[in-house]
């Protein structure tokens, strides 16, 4: 039957794997962000103040652009949290002695998603094999890394695993954007702790702000359809 014939409300034409049509065009100064920061840090290596902005830009503005989320909620503060402890890291990598502290900020930034994402459905499942995995590449790491930030590692990849393991199971963007973040992270540690990966930091910076972007996205998706 009809809809229109009953005077019923028609159904919104997206679904949770498809964004709403107004965020496009909204996105567009975020792609610019991140141009721009990827040429002038490609222009130099010194860090700096002006390169930290550049660098925390896109992120920033994807705090902000959540805002135009709808409808607001508890899913979209945990995610502009998560956004802005991670624009916090991102400052802090721009200088190599403050490694940790934004190590601590990006741990920080993955529990308010771990929160977002939360634990339904639940997918164990899932767990065993990533478990299996990240304890495969932390012990490639292990031998490389300093000993006093043994610990402070460990205990980031376990969250970061847990992020990765709630995106997987929510689904939708999220899921794809968990996985980028990861391969981000995978990346850049092996590039701080082993060996130089060619085109490292171009690679770690257009999987991140990827990542940041898919999961942004999931805040747009209809949070009444699951995908699987």
């Amino acid at each position: 039957m009809d809809a229109r014939k009953e005077g019923l409300p028609r159904k919104p034409r997206f679904s949770a794997q498809h964004p709403q049509p107004r965020v496009g065009l909204g996105l567009l100064p975020f792609f610019l962000a991140c141009a721009v920061y990827l040429l002038v840090q490609n222009s130099t290596d010194q860090p700096s103040w002006v390169s930290a902005l550049l660098k925390i830009l896109p992120i920033l503005y994807l705090a902000g652009f959540l805002g135009t989320a709808f409808p607001c909620g508890g899913y979209r503060s945990l995610l502009q949290g998560a956004l802005l402890c991670s624009a916090v890291g991102d400052a802090c990598l721009v200088w190599p002695e403050a490694f940790l502290y934004g190590m601590a900020a990006f741990g920080l930034a993955h529990l308010f998603y771990l929160r977002a994402f939360g634990l339904t459905p639940l997918k164990p499942g899932l767990l065993l094999p990533l478990l299996l995995v990240s304890s495969l590449y932390f012990g490639l790491l292990h031998p490389h890394v300093p000993p006093h930030m043994v610990w402070p590692l460990l205990a980031y990849s376990i969250v970061l695993v847990a992020m990765l393991w709630r995106g997987l199971a929510r689904g939708g963007s999220a899921h794809w954007g968990a996985l980028l973040f990861v391969l981000s992270d995978t990346v850049l540690a092996w590039n701080t702790f082993t060996h130089r990966v060619p085109h490292g930091h171009l690679l770690v910076m257009t999987t991140y702000y990827s990542a940041q972007m898919l999961i942004t996205l999931s805040a747009f998706q209809n949070p009444r359809l699951k995908s699987h």
